[in-house]
This record gives structure tokens, sequence and C-alpha cells, in this order.
């Protein structure tokens, strides 16, 4: 990309580059990027969004040394709010997560745990202007297979009748058919494709739309529109977002409407946004963001 945004700009202090990283805690590693530039493009404003949610993180390969030199490794889960104005880069959450590799801190596993904790919230927190909370889970955490409601849009599509030709998004070939009566939806995709915006590697994940409507969305045509985020260059977030606010244009002002995509791990860590309406109450987004109980399982890693 030859013209980068202001936002391509701040996402490639590190992104793209051979960094050797640092073998001591270093905060200063950490970069925020503001949610507002892509965001303007969708008629979405920070002051007043048109959902709630959040942003999950899970890093599963966390690590830190006790003072005596004893390795201690955790899964790591973060979450903080999306009505923050920035998010964290990935590529810099990384960097600053191994510079915990070979630090010291405390002097037993549940110390130099707790250190670790106060550290990394307290930190991310002050670069991300909002509050973040992060919890460390073992290996005992119980695990659990969350929407187990939603089930394969391609059940409900005839294969044969799909002619796909958009890859990039293309929000005009959704279909809405009025129904008679309000129903409730349950739709999962198993082959959301983006690209990150900066190094245009492609990221894989799944996504699940909830919504209840008297509006029925055509399942081939939200087919089409997911698979048109294949050729697409944008950060997680930013795509649930957009996928949210397209089906939000579409349905009436006081139905029902959830978005999560969940990407597959990359470099130790995956991404977890979700987004829903305000009068939208779906239990299995507790799971996914309960910090203390729960780790993610039965999703593509």
């Amino acid at each position: 990309m030859s013209d980068l945004s202001i936002t391509d700009k701040i996402a490639s202090t590190w992104l793209g580059k051979k960094i050797s990283g640092s073998e001591e805690y270093n905060p200063s590693l950490l970069v925020a990027v503001p949610r507002a530039e892509n965001r303007s493009q969708y008629n979405i404003k920070n002051g007043k969004l048109p959902f709630c949610g959040w942003d999950v993180w899970h890093a599963y390969e966390f690590s830190a040394l006790t003072e005596n030199g004893l390795p201690v490794t955790r899964l790591l889960k973060l979450k903080y709010n999306c009505n923050n104005e920035f998010i964290v880069e990935s590529k810099s959450l990384k960097l600053y997560l191994n510079s915990y590799n070979m630090s010291r801190f405390g002097t037993n596993i549940n110390e130099c745990l707790a250190i670790c904790k106060e550290n990394i919230e307290k930190d991310l927190s002050n670069v991300l202007k909002t509050n973040v909370e992060v919890n460390f889970l073992d290996n005992n955490a119980e695990r659990v297979y969350i929407f187990n409601e939603f089930e394969n849009i391609l059940n409900f599509v005839d294969e044969k009748s799909l002619k796909i030709t958009k890859f990039k998004e293309s929000p005009d070939v959704i279909k809405l058919d009025n129904s008679e009566q309000v129903k409730e939806h349950y739709l999962m995709f198993d082959s959301l494709r983006s690209n990150c915006r900066v190094t245009h590697q492609p990221d894989f994940g799944d996504v699940f739309i909830y919504y209840k409507s008297s509006k029925d969305i055509s399942e081939g045509s939200l087919v089409e529109y997911l698979v048109s985020f294949r050729s697409e260059y944008h950060f997680h977030e930013e795509c649930c977002e957009m996928i949210y606010k397209r089906l939000y244009d579409l349905l009436d002002a006081d139905d029902e409407l959830f978005v999560c995509a969940l990407y597959t791990r990359r470099g130790g860590i995956d991404i977890s946004p979700a987004r829903w309406s305000k009068n939208c109450e779906i239990s299995d987004v507790y799971n996914l963001l309960d910090l203390s109980k729960y780790a993610r399982c039965g999703i593509k890693q």
C-alpha cells in the first residue's frame, strides 16, 4: 500500500517488520490503533454506538519466570469494551507479552501471576484509555462449548444455486424477505476469511449471527456477503463491526442482532470480537466473555 491511512501508519509500527523483541519486560512495545477511521466509513459514531460489545483475546503461550528462574506458563485471557477509542495492535501485544518470557516476578508461582496480571491490566488500560480485565487460566480450567444453538448456514442453502463473484465487501448482495411473524435465526459460517490490513496475511474464523426479526435475510445472499470479505483488508474487530452494521441497517430498529467473529489463533493469539444490539441477550456471550471460569473450546484452533 503506497498511500497509507493514519490507521495503517500507526499499525505499521511493528507489523511487516523484522523485530527482535525484548528480553526484558517492556510496556513501550504496545501500540494503540484508533477505531474511528474505519467506523466513520460505516457511519458508526464512537459517542453513539449502535451496539454493545467486547473484544476478547486469548494468548495461549504466555510465560514468565519467578525470581528463582522457575517458568510459569498459562493461557492469558483479556477483554475490553468496544466503546473505547482504541484497539491494541496484535503484533505489538505479542511482542509485549513475549517481553515477559525472560523477566522475573515474585518469589513463587502465585505471586508471579499476580504481578503479571497487575502489570498487564495497568499497561493495556493506560495505552487503550479504558479498563482492561486480565486473567490466567491453567490446564484445569473448565472448557465450554459455546454457541451450541447455531447451525451452519450452508445447511439452509442449495450449494449449486450459489454464483459467487464478489470478493470485496459487497452489502448489495444481501436480500431481504418479509415474513408474517417474528422469528429467531441462529446462523454460523465457518469459512470467514479476511486479511490483515497492513501485512495482507490471511485471517480465518467462524462468524456467528443471531437475529430476531419479522424480516428474513436470504441465507444464500448472506453467504455471498460473508464470502465477499475474502479480499478485504481489515482488522478482526473492524470486520465484525462491518458485518453488524450492514445487517443493522437492513433490520428494524427494535430487532435483536448479535454478531461474533471467532478468529483462529495466529502467533499464539486469537481475537474474538462480539457486538450485539442493546436489547439482545444471548446467554452464550457470557461464556465467551467470562474471564474467571472458562476457556474456549469446540472452535477451530
